[in-house]
């Protein structure tokens, strides 16, 4: 019988040696067998722990990512809102057609790996371009005597109209005032001629100089002059 090769069920015809042989090795064996689980369950736990700190540390990252995002949503939110405020004070009510709120996020068609702020600073360059001034050439300087021309008009007929009404009463009636309101038309006119021209100047981004506005309100005041001195001589 081979050393090492007696199993339990030849004990009872086995000699005393190969039992005791037997024994020894299977003493060996079983403690073999328990350093290795020994050795397997410390592992499995040392494992374990690792997973249990790497998975609190990606809940941790995670944490901290969710605030990160919702402080970057509150930053863009608030870029958002300023930009907004800027666009409809430049535009004016052209941009209440949107509301007074900003619009809402869509998202782009084209993905890109351009994050919020690149959107913004882009909405931000837009906003702040501002469109050269168109110059102001001599048809349109002609309009604007026109409007002088125009306002004069106005003015005159408005000041013959009140002083025909008035009829040069003074029967301490409401009829007394109009000779004053008449001069007050007058004048009132070839001002408003000038708040046209400067209307036409702004949408063509153009500032009204000194000079034009002496010709709006020269021509205004001189037209309505000449036109009630004919009319009080007519």
């Amino acid at each position: 019988m081979a050393q090492g090769g007696l199993q339990p069920a030849d004990f009872e015809t086995a000699d005393y040696r190969s039992v005791l042989r037997r024994l020894t090795t299977l003493d060996e064996e079983a403690a073999g067998m328990r350093a290795e689980a020994i050795h397997w369950y410390d592992t499995r736990i040392a494992a374990a722990d690792e997973a249990v700190r790497s998975a609190a540390e990606a809940v941790d990252g995670a944490k901290r990512a969710v605030v990160t995002a919702q402080r970057t949503v509150e930053q863009v939110d608030a870029r958002a809102r300023h930009l907004w405020a800027e666009y409809v004070h430049k535009v004016g009510p052209v941009a209440e057609r949107y509301g007074r709120t900003p619009p809402p996020a869509t998202i782009p068609r084209q993905r890109s790996e351009r994050d919020a702020s690149d959107y913004l600073d882009e909405v931000a360059t837009k906003v702040e371009y501002t469109a050269p001034a168109r110059p102001i050439n001599g048809g349109v300087k002609i309009m604007f005597a026109l409007f002088g021309l125009v306002g004069g008009v106005a003015g005159a007929i408005g000041n013959h109209l009140l002083r025909q009404t008035g009829g040069g009463a003074t029967d301490g009636t409401w009829r007394d005032a109009l000779p004053v309101v008449a001069l007050l038309v007058l004048l009132a006119c070839p001002v408003l001629a000038v708040v046209g021209a400067k209307r036409v100047a702004d949408r063509r981004g153009a500032g009204l100089d000194a000079t034009t506005v002496a010709t709006v309100l020269i021509t205004g005041l001189v037209t309505a002059g000449v036109l009630v001195a004919a009319l009080r001589t007519a």
